[in-house]
């Protein structure tokens, strides 16, 4: 049974913006350190950001200067700002726990990047 529900996804022109919110259950958002995995179509899964549940932030070389994680563990969402979007963001985007993703995925939410 998927544990997070991901949202906010949609077709966006290269250099524009998104904002990425994803909710999981509350037993884990105090525990847990969180990321966003996106997959682009052929691709494997892979990390694109994570943090801690102190709040420190770490970012895939690719996406670095562009993209911000959150979180807010009174809501039990975590979110992920992206700026600058490029074709090569294309991909469905997911969360988890980090680093490897240790809980059942949810759908996620499809970001096409396209003119």
């Amino acid at each position: 049974q998927a544990q997070f529900v991901e949202s906010g996804g949609a077709l966006v022109q290269p250099g524009g913006s998104l904002r990425l919110s994803c909710e999981g259950p509350g037993s884990i958002f105090t525990l847990y350190i969180l990321g966003w995995y996106r997959q682009a179509p052929g691709k494997q899964r892979e990390s694109v950001a994570q943090i801690t549940t102190g709040g420190a932030a770490h970012y895939t070389d690719s996406v670095k200067g562009r993209f911000t994680i959150s979180r807010d563990n009174a809501k039990n969402t975590v979110s992920l700002q992206m700026n600058s979007l490029k074709y090569e963001d294309t991909a469905v985007y997911y969360c988890n726990t980090a680093p490897h993703g240790g809980l059942a995925w949810g759908q996620g939410t499809q970001v096409t990047v396209s003119s």
